[in-house]
């Protein structure tokens, strides 16, 4: 459990500010991380400062974690560990992609994300089903359709995003 725990610590890739958090030593850390963190001891010594520090952080993210959120987080690491390594790869790029979008990039797609969790599971499925039965020139066009539902401005900043990305790749 806690070995299960300490890799959801450094799935989670969420960073929590603190001051001075670098030990020394196994014995200078706070008894409650070293509970968390044991399966590190014998190598904590020989580890790097950063991996110490990225260690201790997810031991602050998880103590302050609700009993739900530690469970959704458990259930998040099975299905981590499920997955093979090219469609580990493959979601660290989509993380990273994530990362580089502008702020109200990343607002927006966490907005039209929970209102597409709200649907009913059905529902979720049944537009998941047309979108992998639609043709690349279907999908185009239901694109299209979209962009020519939007506001002027709406389309000017998806066209400045669009150039964005365009530069940074």
């Amino acid at each position: 459990m806690i070995k299960q725990i300490t890799y959801l610590i450094l799935l989670t890739g969420l960073v929590l500010p603190m001051k001075n958090i670098y030990a020394n030593t196994w014995n200078q850390l706070p008894a409650e991380e070293r509970k968390l963190l044991k399966q590190f001891e014998p190598q904590w010594g020989s580890m790097s400062k950063e991996r110490q520090q990225r260690l201790r952080q997810g031991a602050q993210r998880w103590k302050s974690m609700t009993p739900e959120q530690r469970k959704q987080a458990q259930q998040r690491l099975k299905k981590w560990r499920g997955l093979n390594q090219e469609q580990r790869q493959a979601l660290r790029k989509q993380f990273n992609n994530f990362k580089k979008l502008p702020k109200s990039d990343r607002d927006n797609l966490r907005k039209r994300y929970n209102w597409f969790r709200q649907l009913p599971a059905e529902r979720r499925e049944a537009l998941r089903d047309k979108w992998r039965k639609m043709t690349p020139q279907q999908r185009q066009q239901f694109r299209q359709r979209m962009i020519r539902r939007m506001t002027p401005q709406q389309r000017r900043e998806l066209w400045r995003r669009h150039q964005q990305q365009r530069r940074t790749r």
